[in-house]
């Protein structure tokens, strides 16, 4: 139940988002859909935060309280993609190098391993599993692999002091641990993906390795919904449209950063919602504020 004085608040906050007090200057008009539906969702007590790069100039089309850090579920794994590509740098032998699930890496939810006979798999199979479907599995048993201390040294040698990976894929998140499995901000979402897509993360083949296992991402249910590519079949241009994305899921959290590639600009963008699970209605409303901010992006691209 919303009292007066939260939903007075909530209105204010709505009223000032509208007058572009969280935006760029001078947005283009071609983003309006996106800042309404944006809008609607900040009055219905959503917590917003996005951002969206012209690749080659580095302007910046939009932003909702881009700085905001925001839990972000599973796009945390794509810094753990990251030290694990940094690591196969000039030994094809190590992407090979199998490691086997354990009892205590096991967890439900995305993901096919779990689902899969094979107890063991090659080390590079298990990335390109996290890239296509967020396999949490495989991700845990990447993390002992690795582990979480060198994933946030990375991290940090990436400049990175609002996005981080904070702990392994759980079923059920007690007090003694991290209350989310990573969380970032749009502003260095965007950057990131941005750097990937010039080559400029780590190294080039190092960015080569994790765009083409982030490539295979079957989930296209959010921002992506609006480009309309086949989710499961589009490494390739499809009408002059590429795509590179990760999205992440939660009890109350969708969110989704990616780089989009067009005939006429290429985007980095990032999208996070952050609002209160408890009716479908709402979570259909945030799905398709998402896709509504897609539907601009698709138009300043194609």
């Amino acid at each position: 139940m919303v009292t007066s004085s939260q939903g007075s608040e909530r209105r204010a906050r709505h009223a000032s988002f509208r007058r572009g007090k969280h935006r760029t200057e001078e947005p283009p008009e071609n983003f309006a859909r996106g800042f309404n539906a944006l809008g609607d969702l900040a009055l219905a007590g959503v917590q917003v935060s996005a951002r969206a790069t012209d690749l080659a100039t580095g302007k910046v089309l939009f932003s909702v309280d881009d700085h905001v850090v925001m839990p972000t579920a599973s796009i945390g794994k794509v810094l753990l993609l990251v030290e694990v590509a940094s690591r196969l740098v000039g030994s094809s032998a190590e992407a090979f190098t199998v490691l086997d699930r354990a009892p205590r890496d096991s967890v439900g939810d995305s993901g096919i391993w779990q689902h899969m006979q094979s107890p063991s798999l090659p080390l590079a199979d298990l990335a390109a599993l996290i890239g296509a479907t967020s396999d949490n599995l495989a991700t845990n048993v990447l993390i002992r692999y690795v582990g979480l201390e060198a994933v946030r040294a990375r991290t940090e040698a990436l400049g990175l002091t609002r996005t981080a990976l904070l702990d392994l894929v759980r079923d059920h998140r007690g007090p003694d641990d991290a209350p989310q499995l990573s969380i970032g901000s749009a502003k260095e979402l965007t950057w990131l993906f941005a750097s990937l897509a010039r080559g400029e993360v780590v190294s080039p083949e190092v960015s080569q390795r994790v765009v083409g296992w982030l490539s295979l991402n079957a989930d296209l249910s959010m921002v992506a919904s609006a480009f309309g590519l086949d989710p499961l079949a589009h490494r390739m241009p499809d009408h002059s449209v590429l795509l590179m994305n990760k999205t992440g899921t939660d009890g109350g959290v969708r969110s989704e950063v990616g780089v989009l590639r067009g005939p006429r600009a290429s985007v980095s963008y990032a999208v996070s919602m952050y609002y209160a699970d408890t009716m479908l209605s709402s979570r259909l409303a945030v799905l398709d504020g998402m896709r509504q901010v897609g539907l601009d992006l698709l138009e300043y691209v194609h």
